[in-house]
């Protein structure tokens, strides 16, 4: 199992990005290593590499405009603002603004369902107060993830709706009759998993802070917290409130985020709260701030597209299943832990599932797991590629947003935690649902 191309692409990518790689040279040299071993010429795995990056174009476009849009807020100063009161409201309270932000990230996958649109707007301005509390950025980037993974989890609402209509779908499409009901029932057992790895990062591992430098140390606090004329609400920060509601409004009738962030920076222009010719300055500021994020997710589809090329899933399933042998733990374990090894790889739980039901439904019939067993196993596999991947937006996400001043590595000090506190108690909680169940 071990000398399969896709597992040693995984560890490929995952030990360049630990040394520091950048993450799309990784993708890049995982994918080839990946595909080459597979049987395919380096020019097929780059031109499938190249094809493939397609499947996200809309999400890395969404990203740039959102960046813009985020840049745009910030030079009204209404995220200052909003900081400024929040350092008021704050003082000694850093746990607090953690299960704050956990509780917002929380909110835009089911109530107000952006995903990881808000962190640029919210995160930076709350640095500098992050910094005076001593807060360990690492904490913050747990709750992050929480919030942007944990609720599509457990509640069908919002993105939770769509994930768990997926795992419905592709149960139903490979043999095996489910509810959402049933998915319901079950899936909340990997999602208390992420609130005891949040329990244990914000109130154990990260209690005890971490010394940043002040961002006037850096001279980045008017570039990061727009400068302020006032800190009176104003007419600019009214528009600038309207512009980000009507990017919301927009995303929820037309299920299109590029359209709503061009509608809300169109609003913010008409009325004034930014000038025509700041424009320029400010997509180039967004894509400073989401274009990496947006490349990478563009990259990372086409490592997941070499990956389904090369056929490999399938036969380290197989493989895999022969090491079972019998044992419902060891069945049970072995099927996460694959899980594990590709959506690592692919860096998305969504586009995981249907990889994986095609393979886990006959094979966990097989073994002799019920339906519910089934979807815990795939649900948790599935969810598995959202925390830790260098890949993800739910890590690419929170880095973006808490690395504005240069001090928060993406590796060390988002995925590395993730993993660690998210990853190991979902495949601890998943394997239990599927032997309880």
């Amino acid at each position: 199992m071990l000398t399969n191309p896709v597992v040693i692409s995984v560890i490929v990518m995952t030990v360049l990005s630990l040394l520091k790689l950048n993450v799309i040279l990784a993708l890049i040299m995982a994918a080839i290593v990946g595909g080459t071993l597979s049987g395919l010429s380096i020019g097929e795995t780059m031109s499938t590499l190249v094809n493939g990056m397609g499947g996200n174009a809309e999400t890395a476009l969404s990203y740039i405009l959102l960046g813009a849009l985020a840049a745009s807020i910030h030079k009204t100063g209404l995220a200052a603002l909003l900081a400024k009161n929040m350092a008021r409201w704050m003082k000694g309270k850093g746990t607090v603004l953690i299960l704050i932000i956990a509780f917002v990230a929380s909110l835009s996958q089911n109530l107000i369902p952006v995903h990881i649109a808000f962190i640029p707007i919210l995160i930076p301005p709350l640095i500098g107060v992050m910094n005076k509390l001593k807060i360990d950025r690492r904490a913050v980037a747990v709750a992050l993830t929480f919030g942007l993974k944990a609720p599509y989890l457990a509640l069908p609402v919002g993105f939770g709706l769509i994930f768990h209509n997926i795992i419905r779908d592709q149960m139903i499409e490979n043999g095996m009759e489910v509810t959402n009901s049933m998915i319901t029932s079950v899936m909340w057992v990997p999602a208390l998993g992420m609130v005891v790895g949040l329990i244990l990062a914000v109130f154990f591992t990260y209690k005890s802070g971490r010394e940043y430098k002040s961002l006037e140390e850096l001279d980045l606090a008017d570039k990061i917290n727009g400068k302020q004329e006032t800190e009176e609400f104003n007419s600019r920060h009214f528009v600038a409130l309207v512009g980000a509601v009507a990017a919301l409004a927009i995303q929820l009738l037309t299920d299109s985020l590029p359209l709503g962030a061009i509608v809300a920076l169109t609003i913010m222009l008409v009325f004034r709260a930014i000038q025509w010719k700041d424009i320029d300055e400010l997509v180039n500021e967004g894509i400073g701030m989401m274009g990496f994020i947006a490349f990478v997710m563009l990259v990372a589809s086409g490592y997941g597209e070499v990956i389904r090329e090369t056929g490999q899933v399938a036969v380290l399933v197989e493989n895999a299943s022969a090491l079972m042998g019998g044992s419902s733990f060891v069945s049970a374990f072995i099927m996460v832990f694959v899980g594990l090894i590709v959506t690592m790889g692919i860096g998305t739980s969504f586009g995981t599932i249907p990889i994986l039901a095609v393979i886990y439904v006959p094979l966990a019939t097989a073994t002799g797991f019920s339906p519910l067993a089934t979807i815990a196993l795939i649900g948790t596999a599935a969810a598995l590629g959202d925390a830790g991947s260098p890949a993800s937006d739910s890590t690419l996400g929170p880095s973006a947003g808490l690395d504005i001043d240069g001090q928060h590595d993406h590796i060390w000090d988002t995925c590395v935690p993730t993993f660690i506190h998210f990853n190991i108690p979902i495949m601890i909680f998943g394997i239990i649902a599927a032997l309880v169940f």
